[in-house]
């Protein structure tokens, strides 16, 4: 076992194995790609510029062309592929305006193309306008998102292309509840919300409990506070469509995975406008920003083997089998050594924030759960983040030790409420995969917006492109002898870039 871990530390950079964790993704090889690889669709990209913007060594900065229609609200967008770490760009995007509409008949598997309309984010010369918008029974919906792809851009694609449905599929059941906002979403579907006889009905199956004493509305009948039903906010209803989404997008790429190649994995990072309101939802370790008047407001958390040890240790302590008697779920400082068997060792269990000493045991000697610490932490020596979409064929390196049961498809979701605040046209969202945040703070990138935006033409819609194309710059860097630099001569990120900024003015404008 300390043989083929200490190869699968030795082979892994980034998060996942070059070279041996394809054989654990790869039995799908000899099957068809679900989609095709690509950039993203609002690019507009042609075959050739796809190829071009493959070099690893110009890594040339691909941006939105001058027809900023392609995205809605002036979206700036921009990418960098890496240095060399994989072939292929493994961060994927897409971005779409929807109009979502209550699904006719029964439920479908798919959206159905009468339910909802869509438009896509290709150039069409339509702009912004949604195809057959006049109902007035649905609502419209904005949507934005980054996967990082991990073993291959398989699964990355996959989200990019499909994830959306499944959020459209989750938001038609409710649609109709989601409009009337002056009613709170009923506790069962098809029952009148607030209905007095049904508290009544309550009320006195309680006294029936009582022996009957004390009928409803008497003095002597007991408070009813333990009756009353918890009342459930409308934006609980689109947190949990999105949460179900995920769960539904990581169960189709494990589904098809025996039909399609669908490689690797991947983190995701989404935000939904709905009824004036940024819904993020990240699982991964990408990351969203708010800047409100150069002011930071986080809009996500990273989900890494350190975050979320407790979480990990805990559940391979409520299910020891899944370390396949090769780990051992306690954490300490360091490797533990035999000769140290019997002595008094710090240590850290699931529910421990701090640390105490334990008498080492033999099956303390075991691999750590968690390996390494920082940028370095890996779930069994073999993966750096441990919420995302896919990875259903990952195995420990040399073993039949999965690791999917570690890794959550549960997205954090946090609201951001466009109503409640006054914006001007230098506050953004930014979004951006982990090859931005390796590099730089989220105060320098709030610093290179709110310097970068004020000396752009106010009215030109491209200035978020360029502010894109300028953070995707101070993360990449320039190459030079010693390799891709930053600031302050500090090494660049060699890792796929891309990053919208995401004007909140138009996000005003829509409310």
């Amino acid at each position: 076992m300390l043989t083929r871990v200490k190869s699968a530390v030795a082979n892994f950079m980034g998060g996942i194995m070059a070279g041996s964790a394809g054989a654990d993704h790869g039995s799908g090889a000899d099957l068809p790609l679900r989609f095709p690889y690509g950039r993203p669709e609002f690019l507009g990209l042609s075959p050739d510029e796809v190829e071009c913007s493959a070099d690893h060594i110009a890594r040339p900065i691909l941006i939105l062309s001058k027809d900023t229609r392609r995205l809605p609200w002036t979206t700036g967008y921009a990418e960098v592929i890496n240095a060399g770490k994989s072939t292929h760009n493994e961060d994927q995007a897409s971005c779409e305006v929807l109009f979502v509409k209550k699904k006719a008949g029964g439920s479908n598997s798919t959206p159905n193309k009468n339910s909802t309309k869509r438009r896509s984010s290709l150039p069409n010369g339509e702009g912004l306008q949604l195809k057959d918008n006049s109902d007035t029974d649905g609502i419209n919906l904005y949507y934005w998102s980054l996967f990082d792809g991990h073993a291959g851009s398989g699964a990355a694609v996959v989200a990019s292309k499909l994830l959306q449905h499944h959020i459209l599929e989750q938001l038609q059941e409710i649609v109709d509840i989601l409009r009337n906002t002056a009613v709170l979403p009923p506790t069962c579907l098809g029952e009148e919300p607030d209905n007095p006889s049904t508290n009544s009905r309550t009320l006195t199956r309680a006294a029936s409990l009582r022996g009957g004493v004390g009928a409803p509305g008497s003095p002597s009948t007991p408070p009813t506070r333990f009756f009353t039903e918890k009342k459930i906010p409308h934006e609980c209803l689109v947190i949990g469509a999105i949460e179900s989404a995920f769960k539904e997008m990581d169960l189709q790429i494990e589904r098809e995975r025996t039909v399609y190649n669908i490689s690797g994995g991947c983190t995701a990072l989404v935000v939904v406008y709905l009824l004036g309101k940024l819904y993020v939802a990240n699982a991964g370790d990408s990351r969203a920003i708010i800047i409100r008047n150069g002011e930071v407001i986080p809009m996500s958390s990273e989900f890494t083997p350190e975050t979320e040890r407790q979480r990990l240790q805990y559940l391979a302590y409520m299910q020891p089998h899944l370390l396949g008697n090769e780990f051992t779920h306690l954490e300490f400082p360091r490797r533990v050594q035999r000769k140290e068997v019997g002595k008094r060792m710090l240590y850290r269990d699931f529910n421990m924030t701090g640390w105490a000493y334990k008498t080492i045991e033999e099956d303390d000697l075991k691999f750590p759960l968690i390996y390494g610490e920082g940028k370095k932490a890996r779930v069994m020596a073999t993966i750096g983040v441990t919420r995302g979409l896919g990875d259903h064929d990952l195995k420990v390196h040399d073993s039949n030790i999965y690791i999917k049961p570690f890794l959550s498809s549960s997205p954090e979701v946090r609201v951001y409420d466009l109503l409640q605040y006054e914006h001007g046209p230098d506050d953004v969202l930014i979004l951006a995969t982990d090859g931005l945040w390796d590099v730089l703070l989220n105060e320098e990138v709030a610093e290179a917006v709110t310097n970068f935006l004020p000396n752009c033409d106010p009215d030109d819609p491209h200035r978020y492109t360029l502010a894109a194309q300028d953070l995707v710059m101070r993360a990449r860097g320039v190459l030079k002898d010693r390799g891709w630099r930053i600031s302050n001569d500090r090494l660049g990120s060699g890792d796929d870039i891309s990053v919208y900024v995401i004007p909140l003015i138009h996000g005003n404008k829509q409310s």
